[in-house]
């Protein structure tokens, strides 16, 4: 059995979240699902920045937006955290296999 190529450390895969939204899904192989977060953050970043009133800081207008981009760095660590476990339990199982007789 041959193993694929080793997915990326999910450190690394936060941390590309957390610089530009969306590139840790599209990194872990998910680019709709990195366009979706994308799209939720300009949605509620803009509702919350319409609905907020004028003496609302920089952080409180755009809320919706930082709290879904969090989200989406989160989600991005957690699901390349899987594949990137899944990977290494494959290949101690295969290591393990060629050593039996």
């Amino acid at each position: 059995m041959r193993l694929r190529q080793e997915p990326p450390d999910p450190r690394l895969v936060m941390a590309a979240a957390l610089i530009l939204p969306g590139s840790g899904q599209v990194w872990n192989g998910e680019p709709q699902r990195g366009l979706i977060f994308l799209f939720f953050i300009f949605l509620l970043g803009g509702f919350t920045a319409l609905t907020a009133g004028p003496e609302i800081s920089f952080v409180g207008r755009y809320a919706g937006g930082f709290f879904v981009w969090a989200m989406a760095a989160f989600d991005a660590y957690r699901r390349a955290r899987v594949r990137f476990e899944i990977w290494h339990h494959a290949a101690r199982r295969a290591a393990a296999d060629r050593t039996r007789p």
